[in-house]
């Protein structure tokens, strides 16, 4: 028999292999990670809000001042509307039924008898005119001087004597009689009889002449309320019965009543009547706020006049302008309109909507993770974007009805901003995005959508490059043209007739209103610029252009501290500038934060080799390779840390601490392996992560074209003889050993881009480096 040994077991082949993922399987484990996950729920957040700032539960009400109407418009349904004439002669007839109401304090009337006793008795007492006081004369009208106040002139008017000695014969014959003895108890007599005569008065009041002359006619109802008994009723009478002349009239109730009262006798009347109306005050005080109240609440208890207009009525005759009574009606018919609409169909209506924003959102999405890495993986970046977004929208809803249609001003400035920000294509995806969604949700027409988007592209296309804010303003007046133009071009398309286009001065004066709206926005951008800056982490040509200036105070620290780092820095400055602008990259920005890179060295500027002068002992031959390593490397938080207490933009700051990415320090590696070999005790000491600079290694391409530009200028000075064989060998053994070491890897340089890049660096410093002609000697300095 054969030996057999353990039976082992048959595992089949397909085992080992993996199921094949399907796309499903895909999109789950992508759905699994939870950066995509919070920033899904920002976009979906933000779609939310965009929904509710535009309204879309409201459908758009299509009709601005100015519009022109070729065919007219009928109403689409029967609805009622406000007669606002009408209404508002039907509440002035109201206003003017209210009764003014005046407070009445009858109080100045009670001490009128007691004043005419005592004038009375200075009468009866003298026996001529010359023997009474001067208060006397003019109370009864017993002087010829001409009076100075408005009253006493009515008065004299009213009732002056002619002869005041006739006057005064008969005041003091009725006051005397036949029988001096008799003079007091006639006084009295006359007394009472005079307070019975004035006591209806007390009730009905006197008012002020001046209350008179506000204009109060005869016919005006008044209201007189006891002041001492405001929950009385009050007392309806026309203005006659409370104006103390009408009063005292024949017709008056006062001037009826002399009969009753045979001691005020008719050759006295006119005296006694002249000294009333001097004497007696105004007891009526008008009470506005009362009757302020009761006109208020007259006028709305008038029910509202309304119109009736049935489906098909004629709202605007064909080729007609809507006006801004016309557009009034057309406001009410769309308001009954909505008012006809129900929830569900409001509900149906906001998510047709949602799915058009979250379509859009995708859009955008899909150009930003393919192009704007930063703004994408950047949580902050990506709120503030979509925020400015719905802030747009909102503000540009709210702004686009008449009399501001001022849509394009957030619109416009938004897009210039983002266009600063980040890029034309961005900008341009926005303004797309927007402009729809604004249209949308206000006038919904074709020709608003084409006014709005030719404004924005024709304020991004030159936004190439912001070197000054006077290219702002240049380019929003290229965008109030094209705003002009294009709504000018729309109108005449749609009415088909160039004269009625110019007939519409509405139409005209609201599309040049528009086109200074845009110079609004320009001006806008150009003062928030820093802001920007700040929010959206960008620097502005403006800005870089301002570092640039060699008398900046860290320039000015450099040169004074590091003069050979500051000439270095310089060199890069030069070289990277050109190499970045071959690749399309910002050459302005990479050559300031070229003059920036290592001002970090000027710290410890004899630690580097650009600042030993010829001859001098380097400081690292005293120390070993791990410690010069350190002071290599630290020149790169010194300069970061330098830039922040300067206040240099972030982008400048980020080339500081990016342009020797996770590089080797290779010469004091090679240094202290040489000391680890010859040490076995000390053979960890050369760790090659401890010898390369803490990164970031490069984000951008301005940050790796000045990675390879720094490290070529300095190695460059290092040859004896730098021919331009030498120079390009050198550039392409630099270029070569970044790329094996993965420092590209983070940033969007191509293989193309950086063989464009090793092309320019090397002719320019074979620029540099180029050979001089060697003149020969003199004849007097071979003989000396």
């Amino acid at each position: 028999m054969f030996g057999i040994g353990p039976k082992r077991s048959r595992v089949p082949r397909s085992v080992a292999l993996r199921r094949p993922q399907t796309v499903w399987t895909r999109i789950g484990n992508l759905f699994q990670n939870r950066g995509l996950q919070l920033r899904l729920g920002i976009v979906f957040i933000e779609s939310l809000l965009l929904v509710i700032a535009l309204q879309s539960w409201k459908a758009p009400f299509t009709y601005r001042l100015g519009d022109y109407v070729p065919h007219g418009i009928s109403a689409k349904i029967a609805f009622e509307r406000e007669d606002r004439e009408e209404t508002e002669r039907a509440r002035d007839r109201a206003e003017e039924g209210v009764a003014l109401i005046f407070r009445n304090n009858p109080t100045p009337l009670q001490s009128l008898p007691d004043e005419l006793r005592a004038g009375l008795g200075d009468i009866a007492q003298a026996d001529s005119l010359s023997k009474l006081n001067a208060e006397t004369l003019d109370d009864f009208g017993l002087t010829t001087i001409v009076p100075q106040t408005e009253k006493a002139k009515e008065a004299v008017e009213r009732y002056g004597a002619k002869s005041p000695e006739d006057r005064f014969e008969k005041l003091r014959a009725a006051i005397v009689g036949p029988d001096q003895s008799m003079a007091q108890r006639r006084i009295d007599t006359m007394v009472e009889q005079f307070a019975q005569f004035i006591d209806p008065l007390f009730d009905t009041g006197i008012i002020d002449p001046k209350d008179v002359r506000l204009g109060i006619s005869p016919d005006k109802r008044i209201l007189v309320v006891d002041e001492n008994q405001p929950d009385r009723t009050g007392r309806d009478v026309l203005l006659p019965m409370v104006r103390l002349q009408d009063q005292l009239n024949e017709a008056g109730q006062l001037g009826r009543s002399w009969a009753k009262y045979p001691s005020l006798e008719k050759d006295i009347q006119p005296a006694l009547s002249y000294w009333l109306f001097k004497r007696a005050q105004s007891t009526l005080r008008f009470d506005q706020a009362a009757t302020k109240s009761a006109i208020s609440k007259a006028r709305d208890n008038v029910e509202v006049r309304l119109i009736r207009y049935i489906e098909g009525d004629t709202l605007i005759r064909p080729k007609g302008t809507v006006d801004a009574d016309k557009l009034t009606l057309l406001q009410d018919e769309y308001e009954a309109a909505e008012k006809q609409i129900g929830w569900g169909a409001r509900f149906s209506r906001m998510s047709i909507i949602f799915l058009m924003v979250l379509v859009l959102a995708g859009l955008n999405g899909y150009y930003i993770i393919g192009n704007e890495p930063k703004l994408a993986k950047d949580v902050g970046r990506l709120v503030t974007y979509c925020t400015a977004i719905v802030i747009t929208a909102f503000i540009g809803r709210l702004v686009s009805f008449d009399p501001l249609r001022a849509e394009i001003v957030p619109l416009l400035t938004v897009v210039l901003l983002i266009g600063v920000a980040y890029n034309q294509f961005l900008a341009t995806l926005t303004a797309f995005s927007l402009a729809l969604v604004l249209t949308m949700s206000t006038t919904g027409r074709l020709e608003d959508f084409l006014v709005l988007l030719a404004t924005s592209a024709a304020a991004i296309i030159p936004l190439r490059r912001v070197s000054s804010r006077a290219t702002l303003i240049k380019i929003s007046f290229i965008s109030a043209l094209t705003y002009f133009v294009i709504s000018f071009a729309a109108a005449v398309v749609e009415a088909q007739s160039l004269s009625e286009v110019y007939r519409n001065t509405q139409f005209l004066v609201m599309s040049a209103k528009g086109a200074a709206l845009c110079m609004v926005a320009g001006y806008l951008v150009a003062g928030s610029l820093p802001f920007v800056e700040k929010v959206f982490g960008v620097v502005t040509d403006m800005t870089l252009l301002e570092l640039s200036d060699p008398s900046h105070a860290l320039l000015q620290e450099l040169v004074r501290l590091a003069p050979g780092t500051y000439n270095h820095s310089n060199a890069v400055a030069s070289i990277a500038e050109r190499a970045v602008e071959r690749i399309g990259g910002n050459g302005l920005l990479v050559r300031v934060g070229a003059y920036f890179h290592d001002i970090g060295k000027m710290l410890k500027p004899q630690y580097f080799i650009e600042n030993v002068q010829e001859g001098s002992v380097s400081r690292h031959a005293q120390l070993n390779p791990a410690m010069s390593t350190l002071i290599i490397i630290g020149h790169v938080k010194d300069g970061a840390d330098l830039a922040e207490q300067y206040g240099l933009p972030q982008p400048i700051i980020d080339l500081i601490e990016q342009h020797h990415g996770t590089t080797l320090v290779e010469y004091f590696f090679r240094e202290a392996t040489r000391i680890a070999e010859c040490t076995p005790d000390h053979r960890s000491d050369a760790e090659e992560s401890s010898f390369r600079y803490p990164g970031p290694k490069p984000q951008t391409k301005e940050a790796g074209v000045l990675m390879i530009t720094d490290a070529c200028e300095s190695a460059c000075r290092t040859l004896t003889e730098p021919t331009p064989k030498r120079i390009e060998s050198l550039v392409s053994n630099i270029v070569m050993r970044r790329l094996l070491d993965d420092q590209f890897d983070e940033c969007d340089l191509k293989m193309s881009d950086i063989r464009m890049i090793q092309d320019s660096i090397t002719k320019s410093l074979i620029a540099f480096y180029h050979g001089r002609i060697k003149y020969p000697e003199t004849q007097e300095a071979r003989t000396a």
